[in-house]
């Protein structure tokens, strides 16, 4: 006989634990077992049948896997945390006491952080059990950096100390630093949430948010306790990062920091790079007897010189006998093998378009590099200056209010090239002696004064350029102007779906384009209508008196052969009862817009136009019916799984062409209000 099996001791009631059941069995509080969740990443699990767990479960009830409880039972910060409760006990006990001097003694053996800089404990092993690769860093960097630009920019408060903060700076600084040197950034998007960052790293895309530089206000429903338990592991984690990717190309870190600066607002200027002394491209000395050879030996170095002259020489000769025949074998070689890089085109029309492989990324990662840029004091300095040198700018200027760190102060300065200005053109107020307000780029010019061979642009060129990997055409982007739509790099092209890059009309279906043809028809005729409805007075030419017109016309003329006679007469009468037809329905209208009656449809039929129309709407209609048929024919043949599947399918796909149709209408719309308002200015 078998071992009879007690119920509670196997299955789902010996593999979860609810959350209280773990705070016990670790002798820990629940603040404490939070953060030790966070940190070695346990999470909450959901089993699938609570009542096979435990009868008293209810619907708030938190479980975890009992392996996960178990595992930390061995974690180190078990007994640091044990030991800072054991302290506090002690100390509450000696003040109760009325022993102060106890009391005193016990906390000034404590690690107090805040007082000493001592951490009470270190994460450095949870970040070497979490990530064993660098590579698992990087894949996990996203949220570390988005949290620590984010904290960066805080207020110091109670819940968010002043250190902890100026922690988060200096670490997204230092990262920063080794973005610019590597020159790794690759794209960069202005948001309403922020600015993100793309940057690609041994082969990883690491994407981040970073607020604005506002005034943040904090708010009392967001609980920075749990907050403060990210930044702390994420804090220690791009220390190891940073560490790692400043040491693999050759910089000492951390680098060296000067606190004055950082105190006059320098921000990236505070930080001085420095190589480390022993470097793989550096041979170490030799030594001889102890003392380092001064020199290399005479005889040693007269034969290298001779071997190097010979080397030359061979090297010449070689290259005339190249010369002479491949000039002879020219005519004869029909096919020559090039260094172009093979293009991935698309077999089918309407295929995905894969992206093109390049040469190398030194040129768009040297976009700047001969532009000397002066940054207006309206301009946001932090992340231009940070796109710019990631860019390869190494002479950027600003304003002396804007903070130190500058390659120059003084706007003008004649080896400028650009200006990022962030205002518009405003005639300022001049008086009698000449002397205005500025409301332009700087107080040291006068009023609305530019440099002259300097080039203007607002903020908005300096993101496009980086994203299209070539500087963009600066006439664009002049002060006053209005600037093209700033579109997002991380948004893949898929077919189909709304490009606002292209035009409207090589994306848009043609059910769409005849609505959009009958549409601009009804407003011109609705135009005409509203011009001439005016003319009540005015007398109408009858169609017998245009007939007349006509035959005196063709009366006089001389005339063809008879089989041209015959195919212009036919021509001519098609022509003539087409433009009947036309003032027969526009007499109508004018008559009916007086008496105030209704006016009938001219018969599609005998107007080319329209009746092409219809045909074309008639056989898109019998079109989508047939595909509906066919459709319907198709999921017939599906099992009821799949039926259900390809219908949320294409109720997806159905949202997503709606989304598109709403974009092309308003672009539609705007594209319309466009032209009129250029017409109507080039009337004026």
């Amino acid at each position: 006989m078998g071992r009879i099996k007690k119920k509670g001791e196997a299955g789902n009631a010996k593999n979860y634990i609810t959350r209280t059941q773990a705070v016990k069995k670790l002798q820990i509080s629940l603040p404490d077992f939070r953060k030790l969740c966070i940190w070695k990443g346990i999470f909450p699990r959901e089993p699938r049948n609570k009542k096979k767990v435990s009868k008293s479960v209810t619907a708030s009830t938190t479980f975890y896997y009992a392996k996960d409880i178990q595992y930390l039972l061995h974690e180190p910060l078990l007994q640091k945390f044990r030991e800072q409760k054991a302290l506090e006990k002690k100390i509450s006990r000696a003040l109760g006491r009325g022993d102060v001097g106890d009391a005193q003694r016990l906390e000034g053996n404590a690690a107090r952080p805040e007082k000493t800089g001592k951490p009470r404990y270190t994460l450095n092993h949870v970040i070497r059990e979490r990530y064993p690769t660098f590579v698992d860093a990087l894949r996990d960097l996203d949220d570390c950096l988005s949290m620590l630009f984010l904290f960066a920019n805080l207020p110091s408060t109670s819940t968010v100390p002043a250190k902890m903060i100026a922690r988060c700076e200096r670490l997204c600084l230092e990262f920063q630093h080794y973005l610019i040197v590597s020159q790794s950034l690759r794209k960069s998007f202005l948001s309403i949430k922020g600015i993100y960052y793309q940057a690609n790293i041994q082969g990883e895309d690491i994407l981040w948010l970073v607020p604005y530089k506002f005034n943040q206000r904090i708010v009392g429903d967001v609980d920075f306790r749990i907050m403060g338990t990210f930044v702390e592991f994420y804090m220690t984690l791009l220390g190891f990062v940073n560490f790692r990717l400043y040491t693999s190309v050759g910089l000492k870190y951390p680098p060296k920091f000067d606190q004055t600066k950082d105190d006059q607002a320098a921000e990236l200027g505070a930080f001085k790079l420095e190589g480390s002394h022993v470097t793989a491209a550096s041979p170490p000395a030799q030594v001889t007897n102890g003392e380092p050879k001064t020199g290399p030996d005479p005889k040693m170095q007269a034969a290298v010189n001779q071997l190097i002259k010979q080397m030359k020489e061979e090297e010449v000769n070689g290259a005339a006998k190249d010369a002479e025949t491949a000039a002879e074998t020219q005519g004869d070689q029909e096919e020559q093998p090039t260094d172009a890089i093979d293009k991935f085109e698309p077999v089918a029309p309407g295929g995905d378009v894969l992206p093109q492989p390049s040469y190398s990324e030194t040129d768009s990662n040297n976009l700047f590099a001969n532009c000397t840029v002066f940054l207006s004091r309206e301009t946001p300095r932090q992340p231009i200056e940070f796109i710019l040198r990631a860019f390869g700018c190494k002479r950027i200027g600003w304003d002396s209010v804007l903070g130190e760190g500058a390659y120059t102060t003084d706007e003008r300065d004649p080896s400028i090239t650009h200006q990022i200005v962030d205002r518009p053109v405003v005639q300022a107020a001049m008086e009698e002696t000449g002397d205005g307000e500025d409301n332009q780029t700087s107080q040291k010019l006068a009023p609305n004064q530019r440099m002259p061979g300097r080039i203007y642009v607002q903020p908005q060129w300096v993101w496009d350029s980086v994203n299209d990997g070539e500087l963009k055409r600066p006439d664009q982007y002049a002060p006053g102007a209005q600037l093209p739509p700033h579109l997002s790099p991380f948004v893949q092209k898929t077919q189909g779906a709304y490009d606002p890059t292209l035009p409207l009309e090589e994306q848009e279906p043609e059910d769409e384009a005849l609505e959009d043809s009958d549409e601009e028809a009804d407003g011109d005729d609705l135009s005409v209508k509203q011009i001439e409805g005016a003319a009540e007075g005015m007398d109408i030419a009858s169609d017998d008196e245009d007939e007349n017109e006509k035959d005196g016309d063709d009366e006089s003329f001389g005339g063809f052969s008879e089989n041209e006679d015959d195919a212009g007469d036919k021509d001519q009468a098609d022509e003539e009862d087409d433009e009947e037809e036309a003032e027969r329905q526009h007499q109508q209208e004018l008559e009916a817009e007086l008496t105030g009656k209704l006016v009938k449809r001219a018969d599609s039929s005998k107007n080319p136009q329209a009746k092409a129309k219809a045909e074309a709407r008639k056989k898109l209609a019998q079109q989508a019916r047939e595909e509906a048929e066919e459709l319907e024919r198709q999921k017939g043949m599906l099992s009821k799984k799949k039926r259900k599947l390809f219908e949320q399918m294409q109720y997806t796909n159905n949202k997503k062409s709606s989304e598109d149709k709403a974009l092309r209408a308003k672009r539609r719309k705007l594209e319309k209000e466009k032209e009129k308002a250029n017409k109507a200015k080039s009337k004026a």
